[in-house]
């Protein structure tokens, strides 16, 4: 805890110390309330979801406030930095809990924290190449997260915690192409920070319980030039949960600890999966890894709109990585307006997790004494690790929240319970009116359960959400927003909420004039 409260005073330092730079551009502040109500105990789908892990309970109230001063990209060198913060009252869900003394599970009253930071960065520019330090919230490089279901690898949707980055500023010109090609990426290192959520969520009967884990997650794209009526990106995303403590229990007795390294090796290791370290059960790959194959095309059309079509064929190890793995991925079409109007935006995608490389996995190295030879290298199980708790933080996905999260599940197992799925997605958005706009998502999904644990029967769901959104010609700096949002079937039980906020938005301009 002390080094937590010394590692944020010095982030605010620091960003004190970047003040007189703000005098480029001033600092954009926002504040404002959000208040939600719902008729289970997690708010709906679309509600929750693709929010940095904002807003996940039944009830809320909360309050926000937030500054940015951005890097000034016209600039050889340059600096920034960002706050965000929230607090309020969020309603409370139960969880399974396991009582060795009593021989019984017992519920587990959970809550988010009443007041957190959900961003607090530092970061610098020189030429093209930028760095963070702290907590800021990553997107996704490849999907429209407004319209979107979600990135496969790094979405938006959950809250990590704090470390460093380090990438372009934007597309670059790969030398000796004349801008036929440009490339870019990022590197960085995190502490995933949820360490006390998971060991409050955990029912502590069976299975494992990892904390203390980082995170690591990188990408690199390349894209001809952006000039030309047919544009072309493709690249690799890729992320690594390496470190923690691994704790097992089998009907509520530790019966196993491991930790996991996080020395240099295992650093090393991030960037190039490869063969296990030292840690007992981690001969093979080492940490959880997690990425995709990106590929996209836009098209331009007449009157300054787009058409995008792109994919993202996730994969856990090398087979997903060697193309075994089928048609898995995300496959999406985006229409662009070039202006305002009915309908501005467009995004229909295609969610397919069922092939998983096969329905075995297999290494005869993993059954001492066996007769086999032959290996399969199916049930990829996605998101889930036999090391780690999922591929997730704070209960949220940070990869597709169209995979059912571990947030929801009240059992207290803090992996995925159903990573085989397909669905289908819908997003729409426009302006009906001057100051008045609209989004509207709209999805179906259904879920097999895992590789392992698979279910008897699948279990669908339907989710909606209308959105409404109003700047009044009075006060431009002023934001209305209000939601409705529903999940119909099996795969999340009915659910219907709604959600209303308010937001100011404004700017301190500090220059001399």
């Amino acid at each position: 805890m002390k080094l937590r409260l010394n590692t944020l005073a010095l982030l605010a330092a620091a960003m004190t110390s970047t003040l007189a730079t703000a005098a480029q551009g001033g600092i954009d502040y926002e504040a404002g309330v959000t208040v939600n109500a719902g008729s289970s105990h997690l708010a709906p789908y679309y509600i929750a979801s693709n929010r940095g892990g904002t807003l996940t309970q039944q009830y809320g109230t909360l309050a926000f406030a937030s500054a940015v001063h951005e890097l000034d990209t016209a600039r050889r060198v340059s600096w920034g930095f960002g706050a965000e913060a929230w607090a309020g009252y969020s309603s409370s869900a139960d969880y399974d809990r396991y009582s060795v003394a009593g021989d019984l599970f017992y519920n587990n009253s959970q809550h988010p924290a009443r007041l957190w930071v959900q961003q607090l960065y530092i970061e610098g520019k020189y030429r093209s190449v930028r760095a963070t330090l702290g907590a800021k919230t990553l997107t996704s490089p490849v999907v429209n997260p407004a319209l979107s279901s979600g990135d496969m690898v790094m979405s938006g949707n959950a809250r990590l915690g704090g470390g460093v980055n380090v990438g372009f500023v934007d597309f670059q010109p790969v030398p000796f192409t004349h801008g036929w090609l440009q490339l870019c990426g990022q590197v960085g290192y995190w502490r995933t920070g949820d360490s006390q959520w998971l060991k409050h969520h955990y029912n502590y009967y069976n299975n494992f319980l990892t904390t203390g884990t980082w995170f690591n997650y990188k990408y690199a794209h390349f894209r001809t030039r952006p000039d030309q009526p047919v544009v072309v990106t493709f690249g690799m995303q890729a992320a690594y949960q390496f470190g923690g403590t691994q704790v097992k229990y089998d009907h509520g007795i530790e019966t196993g600890r491991v930790k996991m390294k996080s020395d240099m090796k295992a650093i090393f290791r991030s960037m190039i999966p490869g063969s296990g370290g030292g840690n007992a059960g981690d001969t093979f790959v080492e940490g959880n890894h997690v990425g995709s194959w990106d590929v996209a095309l836009e098209c331009r059309l007449p009157r300054e709109a787009r058409l995008r079509a792109y994919h993202e064929r996730l994969w856990e190890d090398g087979s997903g990585i060697g193309f075994q793995n089928g048609f898995d991925g995300l496959w999406g079409i985006e229409y662009r307006a070039g202006h305002s109007g009915p309908v501005e935006g467009v995004v229909l995608e295609w969610v397919e997790l069922t092939n998983q490389s096969g329905p075995i996995h297999f290494n005869p190295a993993d059954h001492e004494g066996n007769q086999l030879t032959g290996q399969a290298t199916g049930a990829d199980n996605y998101y889930n690790n036999y090391a780690y708790n999922g591929y997730a933080s704070h209960g949220m996905s940070i990869g597709s929240p169209f995979v059912k999260a571990p947030l929801y599940n009240t059992n207290g197992y803090m992996g995925y319970l159903d990573t085989q799925m397909r669905g289908l997605h819908l997003g729409i958005a426009g302006t009906v009116a001057p100051g008045i706009g609209y989004r509207a998502l709209a999805s179906y999904r259904r879920a097999w359960g895992t590789p392992f644990l698979p279910r008897v029967e699948g279990a669908g769901c339907t989710s909606l959400l209308v959105e409404t959104v109003i700047v009044p010609a009075w006060m431009r700096q002023l934001t209305l927003k209000a939601q409705f949002a529903c999940d119909l079937g099996k795969l999340y039980g009915d659910n219907a909420g709604a959600l209303v906020s308010i937001t100011y938005h404004g700017n301190l301009n500090f220059k001399k004039r």
